[in-house]
């Protein structure tokens, strides 16, 4: 195990920065409990001539705990359903996904 290895652990082990989960892939069958990290920055998207700001949620999710990541999974955070949306991507090191997810 790496420096980045434990580095990672120690901070989705973090009660301060992550969050517990439940992962369903494909959105059904049995729920396989994860930790999560949520990044929620507001994104600006224009349309016309106007700008608004939508609100977006990000979810880094250790590739030890989901080695295998697709849109259409689920994943049940504090009792709300979200989805992932779109490829999720990978870090450099391959230990962390980075998934764009919306509540249903």
């Amino acid at each position: 195990m790496t420096a980045f290895d434990l580095a990672t652990d120690s901070l989705f082990a973090d009660q301060n920065l992550a969050v517990d989960a439940l992962l369903r892939l494909g959105g059904t069958g049995p729920a396989q409990p994860i930790r999560v990290i949520r990044v929620m920055p507001d994104q600006f998207v224009s349309f016309g001539e106007g700008r608004f700001v939508v609100d977006t949620m990000l979810l880094n999710i250790r590739l030890a705990d989901a080695p295998v990541l697709s849109a259409g999974d689920t994943l049940e955070i504090a009792d709300h359903l979200h989805e992932v949306q779109g490829t999720p991507t990978r870090d450099t090191d391959r230990l962390v996904w980075l998934a764009e997810a919306r509540a249903q």
